[in-house]
């Protein structure tokens, strides 16, 4: 069975950091493109960036701002996105999901509050 399951989310206050962890299975983790959507509370879907299977990423500029940064190992099944500098606005269902073939896991709460 192909699972994707999220980790490292929580509360943070404004301009603090987290990392999400994002654990693969069943499938060959390696050879996919993978990406971090996050969904807000006003249940919109925002694209924040991608990674290939070589490990060259792109962001959604307008959102991130240079602020996150998505990464992969694929010794270990694992996509991160460690974020920084986080915003109320970053306030979201943060969800990996691979690229192309619509697997997404259940997503993991970010709230960045005071």
């Amino acid at each position: 069975e192909e699972l994707l399951v999220e980790s490292g989310g929580g509360l943070v206050q404004p301009g603090g950091s987290l990392r999400l962890s994002c654990a693969a299975s069943g499938f060959s983790f390696s050879s996919r493109a993978m990406k971090w959507v996050r969904q807000t509370p006003g249940e919109v879907f925002e694209w924040v960036a991608t990674i290939d299977s070589g490990g060259i990423a792109t962001y959604n500029t307008a959102a991130v701002k240079g602020r996150f940064t998505i990464s992969r190992d694929n010794a270990k099944n694992t996509l991160y996105l460690q974020m920084n500098s986080l915003k109320t606005e970053d306030t979201a269902v943060y969800i990996c999901a691979t690229y192309s073939t619509g697997l997404r896991g259940p997503g993991t709460q970010v709230t960045v509050s005071s």
